[in-house]
């Protein structure tokens, strides 16, 4: 596999609670935060990239150079003028989230818009990690170009790692996002859903029935995060269960699945091995979720 994991979507301006009451101004979003992590725990000879667009003010400078300073490859963010980045305010009621979002014309919406910038850089990536975030703030046409070119770089061997990280509000209806959801799975190798939300718009009534309506679109390797619950892995035909060690005190979930991602993907893609994986997973969430914001520093790995 060539080392190069290319996450796509949209890296936002993030208003995260402080212990006093006041907002941190930080950066955030998912499959980022999925690329924070990730440059944290890969092996050194991994180049983690992020692939976005952002616009030409001084936020996205800001931006721009955050994401550089958390050596991560900005090589394919795309400058698009007249543009700017989104913003988010995190809510905290005991420790669960809510968000109050203002992006409807963030310059990530443009990401997929041209299909050689695309190609272009999806020729050099080993691994490449997308969500439906990230499908979500597309236009149609553009979500096709974007699902065009991840197939044919599936085809020439990069490795798919897909999300689908439900957000019932960033699409036009319910039967769009599960159609656009499952079409995602079509081309992806390894899924990564969460449980509550598969249940609450797939109507699966377990983990299990998460794992297998994946596994019949053809995907691979289905890994169903379920919060505090039972992890339920299908890969190959074959289930794996591991059940996280209990959190007594929850600070802010945010990032928990995006941490969990990385963490699996960084030891499932050295070993091959489904359960310490799974556990390696587990345990992020776990650290990420005692702390407040969705970025926190692991140290040196």
């Amino acid at each position: 596999m060539k080392k190069t994991f290319l996450s796509i979507g949209e890296c936002m301006v993030e208003m995260a609670p402080t212990a006093s009451g006041d907002y941190h101004l930080g950066f955030a979003g998912d499959t980022f935060n999925t690329a924070w992590y990730a440059r944290q725990l890969f092996d050194q000879d991994w180049d983690i990239a992020y692939l976005t667009a952002v616009g030409e003010d001084l936020i996205s400078d800001q931006m721009v150079s955050f994401i550089g300073s958390a050596g991560i490859n900005t090589g394919f963010i795309q400058r698009q003028p007249g543009c700017t980045v989104g913003l988010y305010l995190i809510q905290l009621d005991n420790g669960e989230r809510s968000f109050a979002y203002w992006r409807s014309d963030s310059a990530a919406r443009r990401l997929a818009n041209d299909p050689a910038r695309l190609e272009a850089a999806f020729a050099s990536a080993g691994l490449i990690y997308f969500s439906g975030i990230s499908l979500a703030i597309l236009s149609p046409c553009s979500r096709s170009t974007l699902f065009d070119a991840i197939a044919a770089a599936r085809q020439n061997g990069a490795t798919v790692v897909f999300d689908p990280n439900l957000r019932p509000r960033l699409w036009d209806s319910h039967n769009t996002m599960r159609q656009t959801i499952m079409t995602a799975a079509g081309v992806s190798d390894i899924v990564l859903p969460s449980y509550e939300d598969e249940a609450t718009f797939f109507g699966d009534e377990s983990p299990d029935d998460t794992a297998r309506r994946y596994a019949g679109a053809g995907v691979e390797t289905v890994v169903v995060k379920n919060g505090a619950g039972e992890i339920v892995a299908l890969d190959k035909g074959r289930i794996t269960r591991v059940t996280p060690n209990p959190i007594t005190s929850i600070v802010d979930t945010t990032a928990a699945g995006d941490s969990f991602n990385a963490a699996f993907l960084a030891s499932y893609l050295k070993s091959a091995d489904l359960m310490p994986a799974l556990a390696a997973g587990a345990d992020l969430a776990a650290k990420v979720i005692t702390q407040r914001g969705a970025l926190i520093d692991l140290g040196t790995p």
